[in-house]
C-alpha cells in the first residue's frame, strides 16, 4: 500500500496533464503538447490541491489500494495453492492468481478511481467546482448516480488489469526465480 502511495504522489501531475489533454475538445486537429498543457496549469492553477495536484488524494487512494489488494492477495494465496512439478501447470497456477489478484484489486479500487476522474476531469458547470474531495466525490456520485456509478469503467479496467497483473506477477516471479539461481 505504501509503494501505492508513494507512486501516487510522484505520477499524479502527470495524470492531471493527460485528463486535461484528453478532455480538451477545442484543438481536434491539433493537440496541444503535454508541457504546454502542463505549463497552462500551473500558470492558471499553481502546484497545488487546484493544479498539478488535484486529486491526489484520490489517486492516492486508487493506487495504495490496489498494491495492497493486488500484492497482499497474489502473496497470501500464493501460498497456500499448491505449487504442480509440471512447468505448464505452475504457470497456470501462477497466471490465474495473478489475473486474480488485478481483478480482484479492480473491485476494490475503482470508486477512488471514478472520484479521481471526476476530480481531474472537467467539472459539469464551468466555473463551478463541484467534485473536490474524494470522499465527497464518492458521495456526490453515489447520491445522485447511484451505488452502479462509481462502478462505472470496471469492465474495460478489469480486461487492462486483469491480464495485466497477471503478467506483471508471471514476470516478477519468474525473473525473481533466474537471478536467484544465478545469484547463488
Amino acid at each position: 500500500m505504501t509503494a501505492g502511495l508513494i507512486e501516487a504522489i510522484a505520477v499524479n501531475p502527470f495524470e492531471v496533464v493527460k485528463v486535461a489533454q484528453q478532455a480538451d475538445r477545442s484543438k481536434m486537429k491539433e493537440a496541444e503538447s503535454t508541457w504546454s498543457v502542463a505549463r497552462r496549469i500551473v500558470k492558471n492553477d499553481g502546484l497545488g490541491f487546484r493544479g498539478l495536484n488535484k486529486g491526489v488524494t484520490a489517486t492516492m487512494g486508487r493506487n495504495g489500494t490496489f498494491n495492497m489488494v493486488y500484492f497482499g492477495f497474489y502473496h497470501s494465496v500464493k501460498n497456500y495453492v499448491p505449487a504442480f512439478e509440471d512447468s505448464t501447470q505452475e504457470f497456470i497456477r501462477k497466471l490465474l492468481i495473478g489475473f486474480t489478484s488485478g481483478t480482484l484489486a479492480c473491485f476494490i479500487n475503482i470508486p477512488s478511481d471514478v472520484a479521481q476522474s471526476r476530480i481531474q476531469g472537467p467539472q459539469p458547470q464551468a466555473g463551478v467546482l463541484k467534485y473536490k474531495g474524494t470522499f465527497r466525490s464518492i458521495g456526490i456520485v453515489y447520491r445522485e448516480e447511484g451505488f452502479r456509478a462509481l462502478y462505472k469503467g470496471l469492465v474495460p479496467k478489469v480486461m487492462r488489469l486483469g491480464p495485466g497483473g497477471a503478467i506483471m506477477l508471471l514476470v516478477f516471479e519468474y525473473a525473481y526465480e533466474f537471478l536467484q539461481h544465478k545469484l547463488l
